[in-house]
């Protein structure tokens, strides 16, 4: 690798790229939901706010690409100002009387450019770093992402509520929030242009790279019991896909319209603060379970605790809970899905092997978007024929055939491994 330019500290550049990964993604699938129902949008719209998903669903088609053409570094600094530009229009759009089209262009495209932008990014800590030093920063690498989700969920948000309730206007408030984010991506270039070193690895590949992607996804395809993997792949977090597009507007929703009521800077609150530090301590003790237990001992208990908490959504979309019970009742689900998705994430990487790990982990990374974006898409209409209650029970019921499906995966065989 080059050492002609700065000392190629990893921790001057590994955060900030990790920081730069998540918050996009939490902009453009969270975040937008909550901006939606503040802006008045129904939930039927939210719900098919969904599609935004498909970047990340379809990523490893155009993966080969950044392989082929110019190097990750470049790839990943022109996408970071590439972001910065689109946020900015994305702020200026929302004041606008072509609000919903121009914000949805703006959501969309950043959405292609973060799944872009992932792709590089991954690359170039796989390029940047040795085997020990990638071992090493992957905690730190997945705290700033975490950091990121803290970030645009809770900070954002409060930002934006904090301005809605002291000057009335919903709209500029939101300008403000995305406006913040644009310059946030400017630094993020202007940094990692000055501070990220040239590894002698990352350069454009050849055509081959192609062929070797094509046969990826034939021993992909290939693996034993694949149609039960897929099936799991897809069906594993159905409720919890359906919940979570809901979550935001039944917890912003008047209590009138069967919500909560809570103001738009107590949701960045509840979720910024409570919720992200529990979903942190799940992925933490989940990560801990596994290495001591086993996969095959864990991931039965912990499909449980991602699900079970659903029932607290029944519970607060009959009664009307205070902000303390909430609170807590987030952060519990929150905790039970950091669990639930730790165990999740270990199947997948199992389910990557060699010498084809990296597009077999895009793959399977793939397939759960999928899983996520298509429940979301209907999530909205069936709550809205439901009601909140329905629909919450309606999704208790959906995590049902993700977790008889654990009975007919391969965990045993790769557990032994």
């Amino acid at each position: 690798m080059d050492t002609t330019r700065h000392d190629k500290n990893p921790w001057h550049y590994v955060p900030t790229l990790y920081f730069a990964e998540g918050l996009p993604y939490i902009m453009v699938n969270i975040v937008s939901a909550i901006m939606y129902k503040k802006m008045g949008m129904s939930n039927q719209f939210i719900g098919l706010t969904s599609i935004l998903y498909l970047p990340w669903v379809i990523k490893m088609l155009w993966s080969p690409v950044v392989d082929i053409y110019k190097t990750r570094r470049t790839w990943l600094l022109v996408c970071q100002i590439l972001m910065s530009a689109v946020f900015a229009f994305l702020a200026l759009s929302i004041s606008t009387k072509m609000f919903i089209p121009l914000t949805l262009a703006a959501f969309s495209t950043i959405a292609f450019i973060s799944a872009t932008h992932d792709i590089a990014v991954d690359g170039y800590y796989m390029l940047s770093l040795d085997k020990q030093k990638q071992a090493f920063f992957i905690g730190v690498r997945s705290l700033f992402y975490r950091f990121a989700v803290i970030f645009g969920q809770g900070l954002l948000v409060i930002l934006a509520g904090t301005i809605e309730r002291k000057t009335g206007n919903v709209s500029f408030s939101w300008t403000a929030s995305m406006g913040v984010t644009a310059v946030i991506f400017l630094f993020a270039y202007l940094f990692h242009r000055s501070y990220l070193p040239f590894p002698s690895s990352d350069v454009s590949s050849t055509l081959s790279k192609r062929k070797g992607f094509n046969e990826a996804f034939r021993t992909y395809f290939q693996q034993d019991k694949i149609i039960p993997i897929i099936a799991f792949i897809l069906l594993y977090r159905l409720g919890e896909a359906m919940l979570a597009k809901m979550a935001a507007p039944f917890l912003l929703d008047s209590t009138a319209s069967g919500g909560i009521g809570i103001a738009t800077d107590t949701f960045g609150y509840i979720y910024g603060t409570a919720g992200i530090i529990s979903l942190a301590i799940g992925g933490i003790l989940g990560g801990f379970l596994i290495s001591k237990f086993g996969l095959k001992r864990c991931i039965w208990p912990m499909a449980i605790l991602l699900n079970a908490p659903d029932i607290f959504y029944v519970y607060m979309s009959m009664a009307t809970p205070s902000l303390v019970t909430v609170c807590f009742m987030v952060a519990f689900e929150q905790f039970g899905y950091g669990l639930g998705f730790t165990a999740f994430s270990v199947f997948l990487m199992y389910l990557a092997k060699e010498p084809y790990k990296t597009s077999h982990f895009a793959i399977s990374t793939g397939l759960m978007a999928l899983g996520m974006m298509l429940p979301g898409m209907v999530s909205g209409f069936i709550q809205n024929a439901m009601g909140y209650t329905g629909f919450f029970i309606t999704a208790i019921c959906l995590t049902l055939p993700g977790m008889i499906l654990i009975f007919f995966i391969p965990i045993e065989n790769k557990q032994k491994k």
